[in-house]
């Protein structure tokens, strides 16, 4: 029985997206939660939290870009194909963020909002359109004669926009629940208060998601509601249930550190319900990820390659966050 390249590939790109969703959003996030923080010493301290890491944790979505090129490069121009508008706009909000982030620590007191505008805006540009992004592959792209079929603007539907609004709302409870773990006093205080609202509007988000997409996909209806399937998948509504339980009870108890290890597993439960949605297509509706694999000799080069630089990336993933692990202080920068 041979190595199933295609299947290693598919697991690797998942892997780097999710890595990049979970560790970037909550850097993402401190810049959709920079509004409420009004006190100049206060931004300080959240863009110190992940000044050490912030650069770092977008190797990841290169990984996964990369990835799916040389893998799958069907999919890959396809995709870009279709959504290039929104990507466009994603990297130029990106662009703006981390230029904010280098220039607001040197600019002087009466220029410094300029930067903290631009690090807001960018955050939600860049989040917006990854929501944006997520719903339209969602909603599948047409494919004839392995060229995408569609319009330029086939991605701007309400469905995407309501994605678009529902990722800055995760994102944003990933920031909190980051900052109360690396936070303290009046600022920890201030994200407690918002975790909860920002959960509550996170389950809605996600039950009008869980109901819009199988009213609007019959394919999807299928996959969840068909029996057996039906009692397979029923473990992933019932852990976002209980997780979001154990968040709020976190949060109203003042804990430091669980409430942004539970918005992991949150985040985690809604990437799997996608995936369950969309298996095993790499462009939805129809076209499977062996469909899109490029020769076998290829994928296993740069198999070689993804196997020596993954675990590197890794290490030195988590020896970032360890060396920069605990609170922050304001009297404390890394700049």
């Amino acid at each position: 029985m041979g190595i199933d390249l295609p299947l290693i590939w598919f697991v690797i790109i998942i892997f780097s997206i999710m890595m990049y969703v979970v560790m970037d959003g909550f850097d993402l996030g401190i810049g959709l939660l920079f509004p409420f923080a009004k006190k100049s010493e206060d931004r300080d301290v959240m863009m110190n939290t992940v000044a050490p890491v912030w650069d770092g944790n977008e190797t990841w979505l290169v990984l996964g870009g990369a990835g799916m090129y040389g893998a799958f490069p069907l999919a890959y121009s396809v995709i870009l194909d279709a959504l290039a508008m929104p990507l466009t706009i994603m990297l130029f909000g990106l662009i703006f963020r981390g230029v904010a982030f280098e220039f607001r620590f040197k600019a002087s007191e009466e220029k410094r909002h300029i930067w903290d505008k631009s690090f807001i805006g960018g955050s939600i540009v860049a989040t917006f359109c990854q929501g944006v992004v997520l719903g339209a592959f969602i909603d599948g792209m047409p494919v004839v004669n392995r060229v995408y079929a569609g319009g330029p603007m086939d991605w701007l539907t309400p469905f995407t926009v309501f994605c678009g609004l529902g990722l800055i709302v995760a994102y944003a409870l990933l920031g909190s629940t980051w900052l109360i773990m690396k936070t303290q006093g009046s600022l920890q205080k201030r994200m407690h208060d918002l975790t909860n609202p920002l959960l509550y509007t996170l389950l809605a988000v996600l039950a009008v998601v869980s109901i819009w997409t199988p009213l609007s996909h019959a394919d999807i209806a299928h996959r969840w509601f068909s029996r057996p399937n039906l009692f397979w998948f029923l473990p992933v509504p019932v852990l976002v249930l209980l997780v979001s339980f154990w968040l709020v009870k976190a949060v109203n108890r003042n804990a430091h550190y669980t409430p942004f290890l539970l918005t992991l597993a949150l985040v985690f439960l809604g990437y799997s319900g996608l995936g369950i949605s969309v298996w095993p297509n790499i462009i939805p509706p129809s076209i499977a990820y062996w469909q899109a694999a490029s020769p076998p000799q290829s994928q296993g080069f740069i198999l070689v390659g993804a196997l020596f630089i993954i675990p590197i990336i890794l290490v030195y993933t988590f020896w970032s966050y360890y060396v920069f692990r605990g609170k922050v202080t304001p009297d404390q920068g890394y700049h």
